[in-house]
């Protein structure tokens, strides 16, 4: 496809570390479930060769170079490497992740806090979860556990407070929330030529953890002093005449930093991030015998750019690249030849093929929702309703969604401009069946399958679940496809990169839902099912006729895994779409 990227751009970048700790990994969770002691020791000693490597192992995989020997690396390590550099991981950990429980996962990433530690405080004191432990800590039962003295108890504390503080993450909506009054309130500030906000925001990340805002202002001493004077802040953290943080009454911490117009291109580059793009572009720089900060890309003395980001860019031989690429992903790469994506955007949508209404847990008739797409312009809407098993959903059983079709064709007669397509979100149940009988599926135009519970299963028990139910000659979509919800709920275990090439296989498609607490593909398998040919449903998912307006983050999500508009199913042609959806059958 013209304006892709290279095949091995298209992946979560791996470098010997990520190698390395997943080895120690696999080693912790094997020793978990009280392995054989040397195939533990195999993996801990694999990772001290990885680490030792003089080059980089994942770059030989993808450019297809032969591994070299590495002391203790065996045929079948060596296999393990090279699926670990294509993914970021590899079956053995997967299925270990769905064997362990999760919080004791957790555990052992806690300082002084191995294996041994982590089997002990499940034996003695029933602890399997940072809660627990947290519990423990304060009521003194840790204190009386052999093994665990004043100093490990302080570390621990410092640690779980520590990590708590980290995990003040925030949904794109409610960073957004509270990034749009505070942008209005500084543009409205005197002295303030402009300001925008940059960091994981503008890079449309899935959950936030701060707000970064850059302001554009030559007083920067007094335009600093106003700045602070917004009634949310509910503390001031740190302060000065051109950078302050504060906290706002929400919890949520902003960082202001003021510079020049000269400047102003340059410090939004810098505070966008990510990190790892920042290194990239100054490893470039330097490259070129310049120097590039927050203030600009200098030779010596002489100032080569830094009022606009396009100059920034241009000056280091390369065109804009958008925030939410900046990962240092392969998009440094794919700007310099020409390569980089035209990414999908919300306009190129043509419809959504996941909505529900009040006949299961949607808020609004199926008449509703219809008009409210026709008025977005919209060619066809999928009525995907949840089937009988979700009964907290009120899901429809057969005879409930035969009578839900015959309304579909009565609206159908009414509307104009808009088709609405007869689906059903169907629950694939825990051995892989679907959840209504084909008499009733064969007269839908399309089937999301999406699993709904019994997210303990293992990653092979889950991916050998996914794969039976795509069989079905009426699946068409894989919905919400790892069950994750952000901040609430981790992805169940699942080999996502076998569901991928099953579905490119059996030619239906995947789903990245909207919802914000899920965004679910993620960046990565957005890539991975680029790569594979296996198109992307964007889908709002919408419970109620304002939820079309989810759209926007799900094309945020896709934009950051590189999809196009090609990449994309629901930017068809209702044509094109009928034709796709019976070729999946």
């Amino acid at each position: 496809m013209p304006g892709s990227p290279r095949a091995s751009a298209g992946l979560p970048a791996v470098d010997n570390e990520r190698i390395a700790r997943v080895f120690e990994e696999i080693a912790d969770l094997l020793e978990l479930e009280v392995a054989n002691p040397f195939r533990i020791r195999a993996y801990r000693n694999a990772a001290r060769s990885v680490r030792g490597a003089e080059s980089s192992l994942a770059a030989l995989v993808l450019a297809g170079e032969p591994l070299p020997k590495l002391p203790g690396i065996g045929e079948d390590l060596a296999e393990k490497i090279q699926v670990i550099s294509r993914t970021g991981t590899c079956p053995l950990l997967e299925r270990l992740h769905g064997e362990v429980p999760a919080g004791q996962t957790e555990l052992l990433h806690l300082p002084s806090i191995g294996p041994k530690r982590v089997r002990l405080l499940h034996q003695e004191l029933g602890i399997d979860s940072l809660q627990d432990l947290q519990a423990a800590l304060g009521n003194g039962r840790l204190a009386r556990l052999h093994g665990f003295g004043p100093r490990l108890l302080t570390q621990l504390a410092t640690a779980l407070k520590a990590r708590s503080a980290s995990e003040r993450r925030h949904l794109q909506p409610d960073a957004r929330a509270q990034a749009e009054p505070l942008l209005r309130f500084v543009r409205g500030l005197e002295g303030v030529t402009d300001a925008q906000v940059a960091g994981s925001l503008r890079r449309r990340r899935d959950t936030i953890g701060d707000l970064d805002i850059v302001l554009c202002a030559e007083d920067a001493s007094r335009v600093m002093a106003t700045v602070l004077d917004y009634p949310p802040i509910s503390e001031v953290m740190a302060s000065g005449e051109t950078r302050s943080s504060v906290r706002l009454d929400s919890g949520l911490q902003v960082d202001f930093r003021i510079v020049g117009r000269q400047s102003f291109g340059a410090a939004l580059q810098y505070f966008t991030g990510s990190k790892a793009h920042g290194i990239a572009l100054r490893r470039r720089a330097r490259e070129r015998g310049c120097k590039l900060n927050e203030y600009g890309l200098f030779r010596g003395d002489e100032r080569l750019a830094g009022e606009t980001e396009e100059g920034v860019y241009r000056a280091l031989g390369l065109p804009w690249i958008v925030p939410e690429l900046r990962e240092d992903s392969g998009e440094i790469d794919a700007a310099e030849r020409g390569a980089l994506p035209h990414l999908v955007e919300l306009r190129d949508l043509r419809g959504d093929l996941h909505c529900h209404t009040r006949d299961s847990d949607g808020s609004n008739s199926l008449r509703d929702m219809a008009l409210a797409a026709q008025r977005l312009g919209w060619e066809y809407l999928a009525i995907t309703d949840h089937s009988q098993h979700l009964n907290i959903a009120h899901g429809m059983d057969a005879e409930r969604l035969a009578r839900q079709l015959d309304e579909i064709d009565r609206v159908n007669e009414e509307l104009d401009g808009l088709t609405l397509l007869k689906g059903c979100e169907v629950d694939i149940l825990a051995d892989g069946s679907l959840d209504l009988p084909d008499s009733l599926l064969e007269r839908l135009d399309i089937v999301v399958g999406a699993v709904h519970g019994y997210f303990r299963l293992s990653a092979a028990q889950h991916t050998r679940r996914i794969l039976r139910a795509m069989d079905s000659p009426w699946f068409t979509v894989l919905a919400h496809p790892t069950g994750r919800l952000l901040l609430e709920r981790d992805a169940f275990a699942v080999d996502m990169r076998a569901v991928i090439r099953h579905a490119r296989q059996r030619g239906c498609f995947l789903e990245l839902n909207a919802q914000p607490q899920r965004l679910d593909l993620d960046e990565h398998y957005c890539r991975l099912a680029k790569e594979e040919g296996v198109l992307v449903s964007i889908a709002s998912d919408a419970h109620r006729v304002f939820d079309f307006a989810l759209l926007d983050y799900g094309v945020g999500q896709a934009r950051r895994g590189w999809l196009e508009r090609g990449d994309v199913l629901n930017t068809r042609s209702l044509a094109q779409l009928r034709s796709l959806l019976q070729r999946s059958r």
